[in-house]
C-alpha cells in the first residue's frame, strides 16, 4: 500500500503545474483529538472534488472545475515529498503567504481559527509528476473527511519527473521563507 494525501483537485493541479509549492492544512473532523499532523514525508496526491472549490479558491469565475471520472476509478498523477514543515500560529504570517497558494484569504482565516487552536500547518513540498497516470478502483474507504488514506501501490517501473527545475524550486523556497519572516511586497511572486 501507498499513502495518499487528499487535497482539492484544483490545488493538486496548481502543485502539478508548479505554480504552488506549499500545502496548508488545519485538519478535519476525522483527524482525531490530536488534530492534523504531517504523518508521512513522501506521499501521493489524491485529488478530491467538492463543488465549492471554485468559490473558495483564487480561480477565474469562468474556470472549468475538474470533473469526477465516470468509470468508478480514481486517478493519481502526482507525488509530493515534504522538505520542511512549520506550524504557523500568527494569522498575519499566514496571510503573507497569499501569493504562494490558491486559497482565498477568508478560507485561510477560517481554517486558522477552526477549533480552539489558532494555527495552520504548512508543508513546503517537492512535487513530481508520474509519467503515466495511476488508476485504481474508487472505494468507500477513500471517502470521508480525513487527510490520509492508504491506496494500492504505484505499479513497479513507474517513473516520476519533477514539476520544477531545482533552480526554480529553490527560488520558490527562498521567497516563501522570506514571506514567513517578514512583509511581502505587493505583487510579489
Amino acid at each position: 500500500m501507498s499513502f495518499a494525501f487528499k487535497e482539492w483537485a484544483l490545488v493538486c493541479e496548481a502543485l502539478g503545474e508548479g505554480t504552488q509549492s506549499i500545502i496548508l492544512r488545519k485538519g478535519g473532523i476525522a483527524e482525531g483529538r490530536a488534530g492534523f499532523r504531517w504523518q508521512h514525508q513522501e506521499f501521493l496526491l489524491l485529488p478530491t472534488l467538492f463543488h465549492e472549490q471554485g468559490t473558495k479558491l483564487k480561480v477565474a469565475a469562468d474556470a472549468e472545475l475538474p470533473k469526477a471520472r465516470v468509470d468508478g476509478m480514481l486517478e493519481v498523477r502526482l507525488r509530493a515529498r515534504i522538505e520542511w514543515a512549520e506550524e504557523i500560529s500568527d494569522l498575519e504570517v499566514a496571510n503573507r503567504l497569499a501569493h504562494f497558494h490558491l486559497w482565498q484569504d477568508e478560507v485561510i482565516a477560517e481554517r486558522f481559527r477552526y477549533k480552539e487552536d489558532p494555527r495552520i500547518s504548512l508543508a513546503f513540498v517537492r512535487v513530481e509528476r508520474l509519467t503515466q497516470p495511476f488508476l485504481f478502483p474508487d472505494l468507500p474507504k477513500y471517502g470521508g473527511c480525513r487527510s490520509w488514506v492508504e491506496i494500492p501501490e504505484v505499479p513497479a517501473g513507474s517513473t516520476f519527473t519533477p514539476v520544477l527545475s531545482e533552480e526554480a524550486h529553490r527560488q520558490r523556497e527562498r521567497e516563501i521563507r522570506e514571506a514567513l519572516s517578514g512583509p511581502v511586497a505587493a505583487g510579489a511572486r
